[in-house]
């Protein structure tokens, strides 16, 4: 540690740290643009001058290293006099926009100004202008005559989302921020360039013009997208959300979210809103009320149960439910004496484990201080952005990433080894790992044969340093050996001394486990269900054309049924369906999330629900009470968690005994044919899918093009 003195005060700081560190430390705010705590330090803003005794002039407080016994003023005379300046040059070709620019009141220029700018500026030449720039749907480039050249965006490019897609040209007052890489930005990360912006250069372009930040009221929320869980701050006006940005969780998400995060907001206020019950009535839909609704879907489940008996009743609920949601939904079912329901709709093997919840298996903090990593089965860029961007800062401090896939993905990082292999060969070929590091330690493998050289350089990494995890990820969990390829990840994990876990698909597949939202004894699973096993089914937040491993498949077995009723807060399922019921998304209700981490996140509404919307535990809760069904007595999400799953009240994160990747599966040479059903980025769930901007992105078109093709062949 190393004592200096600031503003007269005494401030112990870690050796090599600047002048900024210990300010933050000292709670001493020190005016800079340029500066951010998550990226590399540019010092070219140079509003962060500080006055160090001895030194010959003012030195940038983000680039001065401190050293024992420095004295630093920040409010003196010649530290002061500097910042001025600086701010004077800053503003020299600054365009006097405030009152039309979207950054207008969250404005760090503008607030700086304030403080250190003048009244009136002696500069009487002509500004420069520099010409707008159309960089795709999400980010606007519309003003970059107000860019200060800081530089935070083309660094967030280069060290966090792994790509330089800005980058600054010429040279001087001529300087300008452009694309570097293609005509557009296309990261899964790119919204966080807005957040960073510290002028109105890059904002959002769904957001833009549509309302004043002083005019916005302010929640929390949590993702309702990837198992993440990254924390929102839910921004609203006149009961509709127009706006939202991350909200700063060091353990979870850091200050970042991935766009699907930040832009699926699109949907909640799209015309594809379904805001009032409806009936399927001689093939024409009506809507009616909630009571008409209700009673006719209790009728039916009454009329098939007496003529089919409860087994010929099932639920398909999607792990992007709450908690409390799914936790009725299996109480639904099994009130009616039926053990059909189940959330894992892409899955191709269901082997039922009880009192076993697959999760990460390590922090998703420690993603970032890992020196070895195996990803098996993931587009780990695409499917997790946040999980990928902590991988990627470790590798930045030389973690050895290697990866088991059907084909080579470019996740924006350095990747050591890859071995490719058609996913029926993923069994064999993760064997082949186990057999070097077999081979490796003179001792018996799990499976015979032969390691290439692939598998053995992988094996030689994961026997290398300490921090190591073997991640399995949608293609691994959906795969048709999924438990033969954890066994084999299992023992690796062993041998190696690494954690396993699965990357997990939502935000709520930990918590579906956990609830219950699984078949039991005798019940079927979701496979049995989409093959037309069932003669009543209740859709929960899910559409099976695209949620389900085979949609075509699924549509052709769900319409066997004699009654599908749909509780979705979308038009969803309507050539399947026989009753909409309007329920609400995530905005609209409280609930309970749990990550792959097993953090238990709660939030609350933000917004009243659109229409006659309402809260799908609420529908559960009536429809039982319509039925009969006894212990449907709840009053609020509190108290479904509290006296459903009382384990879960006031937890934060699940105990160890509850968590659990182990696996006695026997291993097998052989695997199903056939491509594990993944879903793309922005096909992810039902709101992602409605999200306009979202689907004009590239990753949008790309993964169109790709299941167009897919249906050609």
């Amino acid at each position: 540690m190393v004592e200096i003195e600031l503003d007269g005060q005494k401030v112990d700081v870690t050796e090599g740290s600047m002048i900024m560190h210990a300010a933050d430390k000292a709670g001493t705010y020190i005016p800079h643009f340029c500066y951010h705590k998550k990226l590399s330090i540019a010092a070219n803003c140079r509003m962060c001058l500080v006055d160090v005794e001895k030194a010959p002039k003012p030195m940038p407080a983000c680039a001065t290293p401190v050293t024992q016994g420095m004295i630093v003023r920040t409010k003196s005379d010649k530290a002061l006099k500097a910042q001025q300046s600086v701010m004077e040059f800053l503003l020299i070709n600054h365009p006097l926009d405030c009152p039309i620019c979207d950054q207008g009141g969250e404005c760090q220029l503008q607030d700086l100004a304030v403080g250190y700018g003048g009244s009136s500026s002696r500069y009487q030449e002509e500004k420069r202008v520099v010409f707008h720039k159309d960089v795709g749907p999400l980010i606007s480039m519309e003003e970059m005559s107000r860019c200060i050249h800081c530089t935070r965006c083309v660094r967030f490019g280069q060290e966090v989302a792994g790509v330089m897609e800005l980058g600054m040209i010429h040279r001087g007052e001529h300087s300008e921020i452009t694309t570097v890489v293609n005509d557009t930005v296309d990261s899964e990360l790119s919204g966080n360039m807005i957040d960073i912006c510290p002028v109105g250069a890059l904002t959002s372009k769904p957001f833009r013009y549509s309302a004043r930040t002083w005019e916005l009221g302010r929640r929390k929320s949590v993702s309702p997208h990837d198992s993440t869980g990254a924390n929102l701050i839910v921004q609203v006006k006149n009961n509709k959300v127009m706006r939202v940005v991350p909200l700063e969780n060091e353990d979870v998400n850091e200050c970042w979210i991935a766009d699907r995060d930040r832009f699926s907001y699109e949907a909640l206020n799209s015309d594809e809103r379904l805001t009032q019950p409806m009936l399927k009535q001689g093939g024409e839909w009506r809507t009616v009320d909630w009571q008409t609704a209700l009673e006719y879907v209790a009728n039916g489940l009454r009329q098939i149960k007496a003529d089919h008996g409860a087994q010929g009743i099932g639920t398909l609920a999607s792990p992007h439910s709450t908690v409390e949601e799914l936790f009725l939904a299996g109480a639904l079912m099994r009130g009616l004496g039926s053990e059909n329901i189940d959330h894992r709709l892409r899955h191709a093997e269901f082997v039922n484990l009880p009192g076993k919840v697959r999760w990460l298996g390590t922090p998703i903090a420690s993603l970032s201080q890992l020196q070895q990593v195996l990803v098996v089965g993931s587009n780990l860029r695409k499917d997790h952005p946040l999980f990928a961007q902590r991988i990627r800062q470790a590798a930045r401090r030389g973690c050895k990433v290697h990866a088991l896939n059907a084909q080579g993905y470019d996740w924006a990082m350095s990747v050591a080894n890859t071995l490719l292999a058609e996913p029926s060969a993923w069994v064999q070929a993760l064997g082949e790992v186990a057999i070097a590091i077999a081979g490796a330690k003179e001792i018996a493998a799990p499976v015979q044969g032969d390691a290439g050289d692939a598998a053995k350089a992988i094996a030689k990494g994961l026997l290398a340093g300490t921090r190591k995890a073997i991640l399995l990820g949608n293609a691994a969990a959906h795969h048709g050996h999924a438990s033969h390829l954890l066994a084999l990840a299992n023992w690796i994990a062993t041998e190696t001394g690494a954690s396993v876990g699965y990357l997990t698909e939502a935000a709520n597949t930990v918590g579906a486990q956990l609830v219950g939202a699984l078949p039991g004894q005798g019940g079927l699973n979701a496979g049995q269900m989409m093959d037309g096993a069932l003669k009543a089914v209740l859709l929960l937040n899910t559409e099976p054309a695209f949620d389900a491993a085979d949609g075509a498949r699924a549509l052709a077995g769900l319409n066997k049924a004699q009654m599908v009723v749909t509780l979705s807060p979308f038009k969803a399922n309507l050539q399947i369906s026989d009753v909409l019921l309007p329920i609400a998304p995530f905005t609209e209700t409280s609930g309970t999330f749990i990550n792959a981490e097993g953090r238990v996140q709660g939030f609350h509404a933000v917004v009243k629900p659109l229409g006659e919307t309402r809260p799908a535990w609420k529908v559960l809760r009536v429809l039982a009470n319509l039925l009969g069904l006894p212990g449907f007595d709840f009053e609020s999400t509190t108290d479904v968690l509290a006296r459903g799953t009382p384990a879960l009240a006031g937890v934060a994160q699940l105990p160890a005994d509850v968590l659990s990747n182990a696996s006695d599966a026997a291993f097998t040479a052989t695997a199903p044919a056939g491509v594990p059903a993944v879903a793309s980025i922005y096909q992810l769930d039902g709101i992602v899918r409605r999200a306009t901007s979202l689907q004009m992105t590239a990753d949008a078109r790309q993964a169109s093009l790709y299941a167009a093709e897919e249906v050609a062949a």
